[in-house]
């Protein structure tokens, strides 16, 4: 299929309309992504909108308490909405400072609230300056992204930069998680909605799933992207948790004759614990032809799909339980075969620094092994 065919089968198939003359700009690791994000911080001239799920503390985190407060002193509206469990690492003088500048910070589900809420958390990463440009896609404030993931310090990450009719998606997903901390105020004076100038070359859908019983739309969006799929599927995800039905729908593609290749997290995995949880799936993709790499050289955080050399997916979503439930996420679906391009390149490159699990040498795996996995899927539905 061509983009304009996938185009329609996902706007069909999720009912999210897709816009036309975005510009997008792939970012690959921390100091790419921060430098870019920071300079739309310091050029904003009337509205900053920042929702993260991380932001703990260090030199990068004080770069960005730093930013937003200075552009609030300067008459900027800075809104920041950080995770109450995701950010629970941040420095109280980080928030006083930013507050005391004239930032709107908020806190999203508090932890003391009920049980079936306070699992539901925001794990969309999201920022918009003067609702002209806008970022998302899997890094966290934290020093841990630092770097070009160059040594085990620096973790592997991909971000989007976006202009252009996408922004007000991204902005959106930013305001549907902002109304629960109190009434939505528009201002005139910051809430200008400007007429984007749409004349770049990538066709955009914004997928935000909210945190719902059965699956929402990012669970949708990647059975669908992996189900039409007829030649290549390459995923890369830090946490990787398919349920029975995402299993059986990539054997199926396998099955099709579709080259399956999963990369996921591996010595350096910051989740130990949520790794051997998929480990439990691997002998049975293994054995239906699906190839699994772990990268070896420093904790993968990236969450990228490309189908077909022609459309891709990138945001805050894995492939696990957490995403298709309990967290709220947000995705960029793009239909752009110079941005499939560039991931995919991004995608050779990591693989030289990655382990093909052979199937043979699973299949002889320790029984110490065997018992964490066995042990690990009884809670897999909530991971």
């Amino acid at each position: 299929m061509n983009g304009a065919e996938w185009r329609r089968r996902m706007e069909a198939l999720l009912g999210v309309p897709a816009t036309d003359g975005n510009h997008i700009d792939v970012l690959r690791n921390g100091d790419e992504i921060f430098d870019a994000m920071l300079e739309a911080i310091g050029s904003a001239s009337y509205s900053i909108d920042f929702l993260t799920f991380v932001f703990w503390k260090g030199p990068i985190t004080d770069r960005f308490t730093d930013a937003l407060a200075e552009r609030a002193r300067s008459g900027v509206r800075v809104r920041v909405l950080l995770d109450t469990l995701g950010s629970r690492h941040i420095l109280s003088s980080q928030v006083d400072a930013m507050r005391a500048a004239g930032c709107d910070l908020r806190w999203f589900r508090p932890v003391d609230s009920p049980l079936s809420r306070a699992n539901h958390r925001t794990h969309r990463k999201v920022l918009v300056c003067d609702e002209t440009i806008a970022f998302t896609g899997g890094v966290g404030i934290a020093e841990e992204w630092t770097g070009t993931a160059s040594s085990p310090d620096e973790w592997r990450d991909t971000h989007f930069r976006v202009r252009g009719p996408a922004v007000d998606g991204l902005r959106g997903a930013f305001i549907d998680n902002w109304v629960e901390t109190g009434p939505l105020e528009i201002d005139e004076m910051f809430d200008r909605f400007p007429a984007h100038v749409a004349d770049g070359p990538s066709t955009v859908q914004v997928i935000a799933g909210a945190a719902e019983a059965g699956g929402n739309d990012i669970a949708t969006m990647l059975e669908v992207l992996i189900g039409l799929a007829d030649e290549r599927l390459r995923i890369t995800t830090a946490y990787f948790n398919p349920d029975d039905e995402l299993s059986a729908r990539l054997i199926d593609a396998a099955h099709r004759g579709v080259s399956v290749e999963v990369l996921v997290p591996g010595p350096h995995a910051d989740k130990r614990f949520v790794q051997i949880v998929g480990e439990a799936r691997y002998a049975e993709l293994l054995d239906e032809g699906i190839d699994i790499r772990s990268y070896d050289r420093t904790m993968l955080h990236a969450k990228i799909l490309t189908v077909d050399g022609t459309v891709a997916s990138v945001g805050s979503a894995n492939l696990n339980q957490r995403s298709f439930q309990f967290d709220e996420e947000v995705n960029l679906v793009v239909f752009d075969e110079d941005v499939v391009r560039q991931l995919d390149a991004d995608f050779d490159d990591d693989l030289t620094n990655s382990e093909l699990i052979d199937p043979t040498r699973w299949a002889e795996r320790s029984l110490v092994q065997r018992a964490a996995e066995r042990a690990a899927s009884v809670v897999s539905d909530l991971i």
